[in-house]
């Protein structure tokens, strides 16, 4: 399973980024082989409108079934529940951190 995590980093250490559409990056950790990719969103860091499209799209192409995220705007949303992706909002602390209550069960 890959699960996509917004992130202010490049690492699993750097704290979850609250902003999905306009997170710096997105690690992609997939859970079976522990190997983790990095997705560089600085492109929708700026960009005027269409940020969470745009990103919701990345992570859609990224492979990723599970996404954990601070919050997530209407429009990133519909593009992941049209993708089935299972969206866990709400989440903060390290990226580590949350993806260890997600494995644990407790997010």
């Amino acid at each position: 399973m890959k699960v996509a995590l917004s992130s202010t980093g490049n690492t699993l250490d750097s704290q979850l980024d609250q902003r999905f559409g306009r997170a710096a990056y997105f690690l992609i950790v997939d859970t079976v082989s522990d190997s983790i990719s990095v997705i560089d969103n600085n492109e929708n860091v700026q960009a005027s409108h269409g940020a969470g499209l745009q990103s919701a799209q990345n992570v859609v192409n990224s492979g990723a079934t599970v996404v954990i995220t601070g919050n997530v705007g209407p429009k990133a949303l519909s593009v992941m529940q049209r993708a089935k992706i299972d969206l866990r909002t709400g989440a903060s602390g390290t990226c580590r951190e949350c993806l260890q209550a997600f494995k644990a069960g407790s997010l």
